[in-house]
């Protein structure tokens, strides 16, 4: 049934939003507000500081993007008046999307600064005054001190994926662009997890803020994920089995090091799929056509290192696979949550080796349950690794009828 146009922006209306962005909610295909979009915009329209703790693909930048845009259209002026930053490249081009389109039936004007790429272009946008800058702390933090930045106007500042920007080591250039900012501000702190570091500066920078945690340490439920104990010598042969499947339409195949994603990326290729590789060593031009690329369907499997787990936003991807385990636990949850986004199902696949198992307990001590294991036919590890004791019932869907697994759960 065809909805009308009132019918299709009823949820959004009771935020009192100005006509400009409800037509941009409207032409995305927004009916009602997420979760953590419910519980934080009321309080960044009001001006307040937030903290907002959810899990990715929850719908987080409209959560920050709507109030800075409301603020910018109620009060007009030079910029830049709002600062949002994000720890990766593909994060910020993936905000800055978003902030667009919200804003395409107005005049509000953005940049997207970041490293990679020349900064000549990204000055001279900064040059007519764009009310919104997007980009990574090292280059915000260049353009800064070369004067190129104002950042004397900022009135709302954003960090997004914050726990992120700390495990990358960005704390240092964070503090920096804070000290440059007008001390009366609005600030807006978006994470999926919240480790000790992220807690210290949340206390330091936000006033009396909206505290919203709806942020899970476990797998979102729409993702059935499961991880096969194998030997490392059998991984590409059990990677191959996977994406034979009937269930793996385009997949994600994560890898530890940016050599592994190249040579495994070139060996798929080489082997039939299409598949392209993303990682750290390739130039920006490169990296946006990989993306493009995938987003597009001209390739079914993106070979990623941890760069990507942040920054992609793909609605269609069926399959997240491991092919090595992430560096910490919480990494885990961030690898897999690149499918089963926005409420739709998806799957996900860890391998896990003999040497694994530390970060294996580890990984199921956080997300408070033991992972299933699958048996696939003519794959074996050389060593078992028992399930850790779960703090609550496994919230997985049961196994898919068809496939070849034997899976235990406690």
């Amino acid at each position: 049934m065809t909805r009308t146009k009132s019918e299709i922006s009823t949820g959004f209306d009771r935020f009192r939003l100005h006509p400009s962005l409800m037509r941009g909610i409207e032409a995305l295909g927004f009916t009602n507000p997420r979760s953590i979009q419910d519980e934080t915009i009321p309080a960044g329209l009001a001006g307040r500081d937030v903290l907002g703790l959810a899990q990715t693909g929850t719908g987080k930048t409209a959560a920050f993007a709507l109030p800075l845009l409301q603020r910018i259209l109620e009060q007009p002026g030079s910029g830049p008046r709002a600062l949002v930053l994000a720890p990766t490249r593909e994060l910020a081009n993936q905000i800055a999307a978003e902030i667009r389109a919200l804003s395409k039936f107005t005049r509000i004007k953005g940049v997207t600064i970041y490293g990679g790429v020349s900064a000549y272009g990204q000055a001279s946008a900064l040059r007519g005054r764009p009310e919104i800058v997007v980009g990574c702390p090292g280059r915000v933090l260049d353009l800064l001190q070369q004067n190129i930045l104002k950042l004397d106007r900022i009135e709302t500042l954003v960090l997004d994926e914050a726990d992120h920007m700390f495990d990358m080591g960005f704390l240092p250039d964070i503090r920096e662009i804070i000290a440059a900012l007008p001390k009366v501000r609005q600030n807006l702190l978006f994470s999926a997890t919240m480790p000790r570091e992220i807690r210290h500066l949340a206390d330091k920078m936000l006033i009396d803020p909206q505290v919203v945690e709806l942020a899970d340490s476990a797998p979102a439920a729409t993702i059935d994920h499961d991880l096969v104990l194998v030997s490392e010598g059998d991984k590409k042969d059990l990677l191959e089995r996977l994406l034979a499947g009937d269930d793996c339409r385009t997949a994600i195949v994560f890898t530890r090091t940016k050599h592994r994603a190249r040579r495994l990326a070139e060996q798929l290729s080489k082997s039939g799929h299409r598949a392209v590789g993303l990682q750290g060593n390739m130039s920006q031009a490169k990296r946006d056509l990989a993306m493009q690329g995938f987003r597009t369907n001209r390739f079914d499997i993106l070979v990623a290192t941890d760069i990507a787990a942040r920054g992609i936003d793909v609605s269609n991807v069926s399959y997240v696979i491991n092919f090595d385990v992430p560096n910490t636990p919480e990494a885990y949850t961030h690898r897999i949550g690149r499918t089963g986004r926005a409420e739709t199902a998806g799957a996900a696949c860890t391998f896990v080796t003999g040497s694994d198992h530390a970060w294996l307990r580890a990984t199921e001590r956080m997300i408070g349950e033991s992972i299933r294991r699958r048996q696939v036919d003519g794959f074996f590890a050389d060593t078992e690794v028992a399930p850790a004791r779960s703090r609550r019932p496994f919230r997985g869907r049961p196994p898919r009828s068809g496939r070849s697994d034997s899976r235990q759960r406690r």
